[in-house]
């Protein structure tokens, strides 16, 4: 960018050059931005975005970095990390129902645990769900029989010439882990607030769901630097059995690894390679497809450049 378009773009907020987005991925991978910066509402949201696209300027827009794998090489352009959490409601509706607006920025997991702690039904399966409300409209989010297609109602988006509007959540073709986002359908739009529809029940029984999942991701998941569920489950059978089955539970390349705990993890162990999770996925996807004829889909994104052959380590 020159100096008079990043002059410009630090009236929206702070700026930062040559960022490592290691330092904004829940994987810790991740090379420089070229640009980046954060905003913290949907007016500046926009305002970002419109000024990308005026200068015709590449953006990405970064949500709280998980379900993504950065390459080696960075992000050319742009990175605006969405920090807007406006929320409004609980709003009591008649016969039990309840409507909860909140910005695309906010947490997913903190909303979720938020409206469960006040005795709302309907998103108790994300209170452990990474990333923002943004990205779970994105990949449709979902756990435990529960998923964000079920409450969504609507959501305002903006468009590259600035307007705004509001779509029903029929307009973004809802399915397992994709939407008319993930199929680029809606390049030219960024999502501003999304708009659900709960219900009202007791806290103690929401509460105690809520514990009971909780507990369950605990066992099941491990912690560490990942960046979820690596690739989508196919029809059949979860993605996990399949990578153990062909062997590569624990498996490494580099200071990338495939959990212990469970195989459909992928770890950085150290300090990991984007070059080398891909690789790691490769071979995973590989053996399943040999051995079961079987073809698992990345549910991560990869975003950037640098996945090619691994650069030997200084």
């Amino acid at each position: 960018m020159t100096g008079a378009q990043l002059n410009e773009l630090s009236r929206v907020g702070a700026v930062l050059q040559d960022e490592p987005m290691a330092r904004h991925t829940t994987f810790g991978i991740g090379g420089p931005a070229d640009t980046y910066i954060k905003v913290r509402d949907r007016a500046s949201l926009r305002a970002a975005m419109l000024l990308a696209v005026r200068h015709r300027i590449p953006y990405f827009i970064l949500g709280s970095g998980s379900n993504i794998l950065v390459g080696d090489n960075g992000i050319r352009g742009l990175v605006i990390e969405n920090d807007a959490r406006s929320i409004e409601g609980p709003e009591d509706l008649n016969g039990g129902r309840a409507r909860l607006r909140a910005d695309s920025g906010m947490s997913f997991a903190a909303l979720a645990r938020q409206a469960c702690r006040a005795g709302f039904w309907g998103l108790e399966w994300a209170v452990g769900i990474p990333g923002t409300l943004g990205g779970a409209v994105v990949y449709n989010a979902g756990a435990y029989g529960g998923c964000l297609a079920d409450i969504l109602t609507s959501v305002e988006v903006a468009d590259h010439q600035g307007r705004t509007e509001t779509l029903p959540a029929s307009a973004l073709s809802l399915e397992y882990r994709g939407s008319v986002f993930t199929r680029g359908l809606f390049r030219d739009r960024v999502l501003l607030s999304i708009e659900m529809r709960l219900r009202r029940g007791s806290i103690d029984e929401v509460m105690q769901r809520v514990a009971e999942l909780d507990a369950k991701r605990k066992t099941a998941q491990p912690p560490g630097r990942n960046a979820g569920s690596i690739f989508k489950n196919p029809a059949g059978r979860p993605a996990w059995w399949y990578i153990d089955e062909v062997g590569m539970r624990g498996e490494r390349i580099g200071d990338a690894a495939v959990s212990e705990k469970h195989a459909n993890f992928f770890m950085n162990a150290g300090r990991a390679r984007a070059a080398e999770v891909k690789a790691l996925m490769e071979d995973a996807a590989k053996r399943v497809r040999e051995r079961f004829g079987v073809e698992l889909h990345p549910e991560v994104a990869l975003v950037g450049e640098g996945f090619g052959p691994m650069d030997v380590r200084s």
